[in-house]
This record gives C-alpha cells, sequence and structure tokens, in this order.
C-alpha cells in the first residue's frame, strides 16, 4: 500500500483535522530546532486521543510505511525530523496536551505526550507542587518527547532524569495495540518493564501517548548563589560538600560568561574574574532549613578552606532569574560570540571530569592548532556540554568536514574515561553511525533486537538511534 492510500485511508477514518496535508502547514515541522537537517513528508497527522494515534499506527504498520513521532521539535539530535525522501509520515502530538489527572496527596500527575513543560509546571504549582525538571527548551519540549529521549536539566542533581521520575506511560507499539501502564505499580513481576524500555527509546519502539510522573512539593523559597572557583577540580570538591543539601550545581568557565556579558548585555554577579564559575541553587521545604541562610554557611566553610576565591548569594527573584538566564544563554551566546563550533552533549563518571577536561583540551587544541576547547554543564551528574571552537580554522563546510574528525576524537575520549556520547540529547540521527562505532557490542545486540523483535517491519523513527 503506498503512503497516498494510506492517507486517504486515514482521512476517511480521521477526518480532515487530523489528516493534514497541506504543505504550507506542514513546512514549519521539516527542519529540525538546530536547522541542520530538514526532512519530507506529505501528510501531518495530527491526533487528539490514544485511540486515534491506534489507528494511525495500525494501518501504517500494515501498509508498512514509516512514522515519525514529533512533540515540541525541540531535538538537538535530529531525532524527530523525517527522512527527505518524503516516504514517512509526520505524527505530531501536540494535540494530546490534556493534564488527565492530579493528585495532590499521592504527588502524581498524569500529563498526555504534548503537554508543554511549562504548563506543567504552571499546573503543578497551582496546587503547591512542582514537577522537578526542567531546560532551556521548557516553553516547546513536550511530555512525550522528554520520556523518549530520557531528558536531563539542571535538577538531576537531586530527582534524576525523566526515567527516575516516571512512573508509568501509556503507548503504542508498532502494531498498533495500546500499552496501559498507568497504573503506578510499585511492584510488578510480569517480566521486564516495557515503560523502562520505552524511556529513551526516541519514538523507535512505540510512540508515548501519554505519563505518570512523580511531583514534590513545592519549595517555600529559593537562593542561588554564583562563586568563583580556581578549577574544576575545586568545583568537584565542593559539590561532594553540598551534594545532599542542593539541587542545582552547574560549571562554567570564565569565557562562557564573557561570551554572555557580550551577547546578552548582562554583568557578572563578581567583581573579580576567575577561571571558573558554579552556580549553585538551594531550596526550602517548608520546616527546613533557610536556603538563603544555608547557601551562607557552606560557602563561608568553602572560602575559609580555600575552595571558593568569591561568591555572590542572589538577594531576591529577580537576581536568581538573572544568574540562571546567564546559564540558559550560554549556548546562544557562545555561537554568536566565538561563531563556529562543533557541540558534544556529553557525560563521564563524576569523579573523572577535571581530568578529562584538562586532557579533552589539551589533546585536541594540539591536534588542530587554532582551536579553542571549552565545556559547561551538569557537574553534579557529569553531564558536559563540550564545544570545539573553530575559531582559527573556521571555513566553508568546517562542520561538515574537519568539524566530524573532530568529533569523533571527542567521542573517543569520552569512551576511554568511561563516558556516554549522550548524556541527554539522545542518539538521533546525528550520533547514530557513532554509536555503532563506539557502542560495546552486548549494548548493540540488545538495541538491534528489541527493533526488531516490537518492530520488524522498521516503521518507527526510521534512521535514528538503532544502528
Amino acid at each position: 500500500m503506498s503512503v497516498d492510500t494510506v492517507i486517504e485511508t486515514l482521512r476517511g477514518q480521521l477526518g480532515d483535522k487530523v489528516v493534514v496535508t497541506d504543505a504550507d502547514a506542514i513546512a514549519p515541522w521539516l527542519t529540525d530546532w538546530r536547522g541542520r537537517w530538514t526532512g519530507a513528508s506529505k501528510a501531518l497527522l495530527q491526533p487528539s486521543t490514544t485511540q486515534e494515534v491506534a489507528t494511525i499506527v495500525k494501518a501504517c504498520n500494515e501498509a508498512g510505511v514509516p512514522l515519525v513521532a514529533q512533540g515540541g521539535n525541540s531535538s538537538m539530535v535530529g531525532g524527530a525530523t523525517p527522512n527527505p525522501d518524503g516516504g514517512s509520515l509526520l505524527l505530531s502530538m501536540r494535540s494530546m496536551n490534556n493534564v488527565r489527572m492530579l493528585d495532590a496527596e499521592a504527588g502524581t500527575v498524569v500529563a498526555e505526550a504534548g503537554v508543554i513543560l511549562a504548563n506543567l509546571h504552571d499546573t503543578a504549582l497551582k496546587r503547591g507542587l512542582r514537577f522537578p525538571l526542567t531546560l532551556g527548551a521548557k516553553g516547546s519540549a513536550t511530555v512525550g518527547g522528554l520520556v523518549s529521549t530520557n531528558a536531563g536539566g539542571t535538577q538531576v542533581l537531586r530527582f534524576g532524569t525523566m526515567r527516575g521520575l516516571t512512573l508509568g506511560l501509556e503507548a503504542v507499539l508498532p502494531d498498533g495495540t495500546i500499552h496501559d501502564g498507568l497504573g503506578g505499580l510499585k511492584k510488578d513481576n510480569r517480566g521486564p518493564s516495557l515503560d523502562q524500555l520505552l524511556i529513551g527509546a526516541e519514538g523507535t519502539l512505540g510512540v508515548v501517548t501519554a505519563a505518570l510522573l512523580k511531583l514534590a512539593p513545592a519549595p517555600v523559597a529559593r537562593s542561588t548563589a554564583f562563586a568563583g572557583v580556581k578549577s574544576p577540580a575545586a568545583a568537584l570538591r565542593l559539590l561532594r560538600r553540598m551534594t545532599d543539601l542542593v539541587e542545582g550545581f552547574e560549571l562554567l568557565p570564565h569565557d562562557s560568561l564573557e561570551a554572555a556579558q557580550r551577547h546578552m548585555d548582562v554583568s557578572s554577579p563578581l567583581a573579580s574574574k576567575h577561571d571558573w564559575y558554579v552556580l549553585v541553587e538551594a531550596t526550602q521545604a517548608k520546616g527546613q532549613e533557610d536556603a538563603r541562610a544555608l547557601l551562607e554557611r557552606l560557602l563561608a566553610y568553602a572560602m575559609e578552606d580555600g575552595l571558593v576565591e568569591d561568591a555572590a548569594i542572589a538577594s531576591n527573584e529577580a537576581q536568581s532569574e538573572a544568574m540562571w538566564r546567564i546559564r540558559d544563554g550560554l549556548s546562544d551566546s557562545e555561537k554568536q560570540v566565538y561563531g563556529l563550533a562543533t557541540q558534544h552533549d556529553i557525560s563521564v563518571p563524576v569523579d573523572a571530569i577535571p581530568e578529562f577536561l584538562k586532557r579533552v583540551k589539551s589533546e585536541i587544541e594540539r591536534e588542530w592548532p587554532g582551536s579553542w576547547v571549552s565545556g559547561y554543564g551538569h557537574l553534579g551528574d557529569g553531564n558536559i556540554h563540550l564545544h570545539v571552537r573553530a575559531m582559527d580554522r573556521a571555513c566553508e563546510g568546517w562542520q561538515e568536514s574537519e568539524g566530524k574528525e573532530i568529533g569523533r576524537r571527542v567521542h573517543d575520549l569520552v569512551t576511554e574515561a568511561g563516558g556516554s556520547i549522550s548524556a541527554e540529547h539522545g542518539i538521533g540521527q546525528m550520533k547514530r553511525d557513532e554509536l555503532a562505532r563506539l557502542g560495546e557490542p552486548a549494548r548493540l545486540t540488545m538495541l538491534r533486537a528489541l527493533k526488531a523483535a516490537l518492530d520488524p517491519k522498521r516503521i518507527m523513527n526510521p534512521g535514528k538511534l538503532i544502528p
């Protein structure tokens, strides 16, 4: 059965509201968020219920027509962009945007796949709760995408990734059957967890339609500090003192701060210049120590011991937001100020970060003279956003030629350090070949076996994740 036949079959079953074929309406969703990949599709499918998703998936499976599920289209690795051959249909989950249930006493919420993260935050806050995961794309990223990429962000230190915050899933499997795991059973020994298989699978094993998620009490107060440190090693020692007491701990070098100052026209929270900085956030629940007093106490001890050179603590919410605005704007600021770069979302064991940063900077800048290596990120969970800037080596086509060679070398160093070439953005199409090159045989065998078993016709998000 052809793509056109499937489209007409679905139009007859679901109507024009669900099956959109207008090229202008489809066009905005064919290019990824970073503008690196553009695909083609003859139809944009917009279901609003799980049963409609099941109808779509079943029809595509019977016809062997590929299907690419998409939420907020905020993937950093081309994970939600259809192939350029036009043979895939685009499955938009944005119309499934209801919060079905919020149990304040149990601290749980059932959110459909198209619920935008910022809207979930607002909904929980109205009930005195919060969904404790946030990231820069919170205004567009959706629950389905967050689950499918096992998203992280800046609160992983205390609350974990989406894997740890997800209690159950509803999903449509590649044959069109519906998996209902929203019961939230704490004990269920009926074999391996299908929910856990779907988390981080990037839509290659099924379509997530809803998730049962953990909520946490909304803090009564928060306090944010910006501190100068000598090195990542000093930052790591400071983190060890604070791990159980804070929920955010971000590391950034001076060149990243300088880019933010130049591009965003912001001032450094500190009067003096330092080689490295940490951004620390503490929250206060009812009955706990005052968040500001906690940071003052911890930083005072650290300054006495020489771990911190200088520090500023926000005195109000506006100052806290200003500090986080610097952190959230680093990627765009570096791009505008320093130009071309290869960007790497990588992780290594937390204790290995100081030595890894030294080694990767030394070796890449030695092998490619004139380049500049720098990294910032979530020190508490080992996730570094490492950028290799072209600088003196910049030329037309650099990212696709020498940039790819540099990327492979970075990934080699990450692998040697016992790390992962994808910490929180996923594999998508950008890193699929690198996963095939560097992935351990057991992991690759299991991924391929799962794909073959659950999606033998390979219709679910083809060309992504699975080598």
